[in-house]
């Protein structure tokens, strides 16, 4: 099955790659190549925005997941391929969302395309199932710990600097700015944790958080883990959840962005909590996008939500 999906690719490489020197979609296919900047293509928005912030104005960077849409059920389409292509940089997250990229890779005809696949770069943990045990498969959402995307931010500087030694001192001023905006942020809820008065946070909703409750010591509560794609909770979880609520005085339920947010405000119902959304920052909306929010702003957000919930 490999082989026929990579033969599939290769053969849309070919037909778009021709295609796209013909004067008719010259302009469409290689905008990008005008600018004569380096050329960075990343699959989700952390990478986006890391890269973004750490390439200025040096590089143009694309985002394959469309503003509003989920990962898990993204399929690249064949002009995707062709921007993985012809980038100098794809940067990609890998585990279970990103499976289609191995297809891709093995078809492309780029010898000096730098690849980055994130979860290389970081300690993975193994996800966990709502009972707290380890499952089989690694987590793979390394970028909802800070210290992981000061980590991958500097992977990504490195890059840029072998690539384009002529600006390494500009790609190194980048890094060090937007690492210690990420520092900051890092600090800031730190000293929320400190000061709480709970230690323990709930979801009814997936939980994509491992990487961030372990950085900062928190226990938590959910209805699913992080990849599950079930979307209705059991009546004994549903019920679980409401009793520890109810016996731990949990103040705030959250539930994710992208969200219908039903099985948090059955439980805050039930038990008089307030609900509000805990970003995991895979994607944002097309207005969300078109406006500049932010990976930083977007963590400001939920450490501002934390601070009430372990209130």
């Amino acid at each position: 099955m490999k082989r026929i999906i990579s033969l599939i690719l290769t053969f849309a490489i070919t037909i778009l790659s021709a295609f796209s020197i013909s004067g008719c979609s010259n302009a469409n296919l290689n905008e990008e190549n005008d600018t004569g900047k380096l050329r960075i293509v990343a699959t989700i928005f952390p990478y986006y925005e890391f890269a973004r912030n750490i390439a200025g104005d040096k590089a143009d960077v694309k985002m394959l997941l469309s503003p509003g849409n989920e990962p898990h059920s993204y399929d690249p389409s064949p002009s995707d391929i062709v921007a993985i292509e012809n980038c100098d940089i794809f940067i990609y997250n890998g585990g279970e969302s990103d499976e289609w990229v191995e297809g891709v890779l093995d078809s492309l005809q780029n010898s000096n395309l730098r690849i980055l696949k994130m979860m290389d770069y970081v300690d993975a943990l193994n996800e966990q199932e709502t009972d707290h045990t380890s499952g089989d498969e690694l987590d793979e959402h390394i970028w909802t710990s800070i210290r992981n995307a000061q980590k991958l931010s500097k992977i990504i500087s490195e890059t840029l600097k072998q690539i384009d030694a002529e600006n390494s001192d500009y790609y190194s001023d980048n890094e060090l700015i937007y690492t210690e905006m990420l520092s900051n942020l890092d600090n800031q809820i730190m000293s929320i944790v400190k000061n709480a008065s709970k230690n323990t946070v709930v979801f009814g909703d997936r939980f994509p958080f491992l990487y961030f409750v372990n950085d900062y010591g928190l226990s938590y509560e959910c209805a699913f883990p992080g990849c599950s794609s079930e979307t209705e909770p059991s009546i004994s979880t549903v019920t679980r959840l409401i009793d520890f609520v109810r016996e731990d005085k949990i103040p705030v339920v959250f539930y994710l962005e992208f969200s219908n947010g039903k099985t948090a405000d059955l439980i805050a119902e039930d038990t008089g909590a307030e609900t509000l959304e805990f970003c995991s920052c895979h994607n944002v909306t097309k207005e969300q996008f078109e406006s500049g929010v932010s990976y930083i702003s977007l963590m400001q957000q939920n450490a501002k939500n934390l601070e009430e919930a372990l209130s």
